[in-house]
């Protein structure tokens, strides 16, 4: 790698850093091909990304953003993985790691705020920020229909009961 190149990936790395609100920083020792594409495939398809970086370029690209204290863990074979979801890259690689000794977290870092590895994974097991719309979009939508359902109820029993007047007339015609 020339020195252009390792400019343009220190460049790279940097708007990563500033763009992203969730870094996390593993140690992959002994992982297969196989098995970093695995796990690359299930991090994009959570949304986040996963970056295998040399740490003297990391160190010089973490300079300027909320990721500075970070420093100090990248020794030996790192990569990140990174997210704008406060949750996501956290989630995946917490299951990985779980499954897969040879990837261990070392720690990360939430909005500039470091977290250790009990940090990560508490934040691992946090639901998706989708998934908390959702909820809220639920708790918000469940009164509104239980005050439609009150009042329809009159409505409709009262159609009942005018159903109901009806049909007995209709039988005492005919009989």
């Amino acid at each position: 790698m020339n020195r252009s190149e390792k400019a343009e990936a220190i460049v790279e790395l940097n708007q990563i850093f500033k763009d992203a609100n969730l870094m996390v920083v593993t140690r992959q020792s002994g992982l297969t091909v196989q098995e970093v594409t695995d796990l690359r495939r299930k991090i994009r398809a959570a949304g986040a990304s996963y970056k295998v970086t040399k740490n003297r370029l990391t160190l010089r690209a973490l300079e300027g953003t909320p990721f500075t204290a970070l420093g100090p863990m990248f020794t030996g074979p790192t990569a990140i993985a990174y997210s704008k979801d406060p949750v996501a890259a956290a989630k995946v690689v917490a299951t990985y790691a779980k499954g897969n000794e040879k990837l261990t977290i070392v720690g990360g870092s939430l909005d500039g705020e470091t977290l250790d590895v009990a940090g990560v994974q508490a934040l691992a097991t946090l639901p998706s920020l989708d998934a908390l719309r959702g909820k809220i979009i639920g708790l918000l939508q469940a009164p509104a229909t239980k005050v439609a359902g009150v009042l329809v109820a009159p409505a409709g029993q009262l159609a009942r009961v005018f159903g109901a007047y009806g049909a007995t007339e209709d039988g005492a015609k005919a009989a």
